[in-house]
């Protein structure tokens, strides 16, 4: 097979027998939304690159390795959307959504686009699920977040997944973290990849978030942010602690999540999977109170959290969460011999219009082969009209699982009212 009719590397195509679970997932997802006060947002599908390169962070592995960024044809530098919130950000910015009223709720479903290793659940273009909050300095919407990633997890059937919590404090606090972890990683300087040498004057808190085995080691003995919090971020996180607490959402405190990005501040949290392998975390996110004002706007406090759709499903498939059926055809109508073509298609066209999920035969086939397509898409009745049925007004349904037959008035009313009960 020609490579040029294969998908790129790193995407999938979601065929029609699978289709069904993502709408339903989609589904889900924005009726809870929908019941925490989120509303949708879109944003394009590409953006300038200065955009994630002021928003996400420079020091980053999205922005040092993984982003699409090519030039076009007016020479300006665009990227592929990697994640969300930058775009949100900017939505928010340019279009005056401030003074619409705080807090600001968003929600989206998207595509983003991330150039790495293509792997179980990880792929190049993947889909996100995310929602943001922006003018909301109060730990209540830490807590509002994250019980909304915990709410849609039980209500699709994932209860073996805690929240992880921690606190990487604020600008206040941070350089004394930072402090410490320059120390720390200096004197070991010689043990880290290239990639964290120059991480480690910029933002060595980044060298924390580095996949390469050996980092990931040393990263282990490194000092925590917990210990370097002031008061007002460690009164921020019991604050978030007990209103989970109230809730009775369970949680961990794991000081080892910093987050890949660096507009995080205070709270960052992951739900994790051990059910897709070592990369199991299916959403995060976290506090980013300074994102607004490094894109030019007021200081503005912002919340938010991304989950991979592919991930989601990978792990509901896992564990056995429940799926609905895939959608089927109401009724099948078979013309039988060329006197029944035009009669049927009208009768299939005034059935569509009443709501009916109606199929008829499009491609010359004789009667048992079209028995058998019907059987194949699952319709729920069938019926064969012919001269006979023509010449008499009236025609026999078949239920296609009972082999129950019922005769009525052949017009769309009358089989209408067999089909739908």
């Amino acid at each position: 097979m020609a490579d040029f009719i294969k998908a790129p590397k790193g995407t999938k195509d979601i065929i029609p027998s699978e289709v069904y679970k993502w709408q339903y997932v989609e589904g889900v997802l924005r009726q809870i939304a929908h019941e925490y006060g989120f509303r949708e947002i879109r944003f394009p599908n590409f953006e300038h690159t200065e955009l994630f390169n002021r928003g996400i962070g420079d020091t980053t592995d999205v922005v040092q390795k993984e982003m699409y960024t090519f030039e076009d044809k007016g020479g300006r530098s665009v990227t592929l959307r990697p994640e969300g919130t930058a775009s949100t950000a900017r939505a928010y910015l340019e279009n005056s959504l401030y003074a619409k009223g705080l807090p600001f709720k968003g929600y989206y479903i998207v595509p983003n686009y991330r150039y790495e290793n293509v792997q179980k659940g990880r792929l190049r273009e993947h889909h996100q699920f995310g929602v943001e909050i922006f003018g909301a300095p109060s730990p209540a919407a830490d807590a509002e977040v994250i019980s909304l990633a915990d709410t849609f997890l039980k209500r699709f059937g994932i209860h073996e997944v805690v929240a992880h919590i921690n606190s990487i404090g604020c600008p206040n606090c941070r350089p004394k973290y930072h402090a410490a972890l320059k120390e720390y990683f200096e004197s070991r300087k010689d043990q880290l990849c290239e990639t964290c040498l120059d991480r480690l004057d910029r933002n060595p808190m980044r060298i924390l978030d580095c996949k390469v085995e050996k980092c990931g080691e040393i990263a282990k003995g490194a000092p925590v942010a917990l210990d370097y919090l002031c008061d007002e971020c460690k009164d921020h996180f019991a604050k978030v602690q007990n209103y989970l607490d109230d809730m009775g959402i369970a949680y961990e405190i794991d000081t080892g999540i910093v987050r890949g990005l660096d507009y995080y501040t205070k709270t960052v949290f992951e739900f994790v999977s051990s059910n897709i392998g070592a990369q199991g975390t299916i959403c995060g996110g976290g506090r980013y109170d300074g994102l607004i004002s490094q894109l030019g706007g007021e200081q503005t406090p912002g919340m938010g959290f991304g989950c991979g759709l592919e991930r989601l499903i990978m792990v509901m498939e896992a564990v056995g969460a429940p799926f609905p059926e895939p959608p089927t055809v109401d009724i099948y109508l078979a013309p039988l011999g060329e006197e029944a073509d035009r009669p049927v298609q009208k009768l299939t066209y005034e059935l569509r219009q009443m709501g009916v999920s109606a199929e008829r035969d499009i491609v010359g086939r004789g009667l048992r082969p079209q028995m058998k397509y019907a059987d194949r898409i699952g319709a729920k009745f069938s019926v064969v009209i012919g001269t006979g049925e023509l010449e008499s007004g009236s025609a026999r349904i078949k239920n296609m699982i009972t082999g129950e037959q019922t005769e009525t008035a052949l017009n769309a009313e009358a089989i209408a009212a067999v089909v739908m009960g």
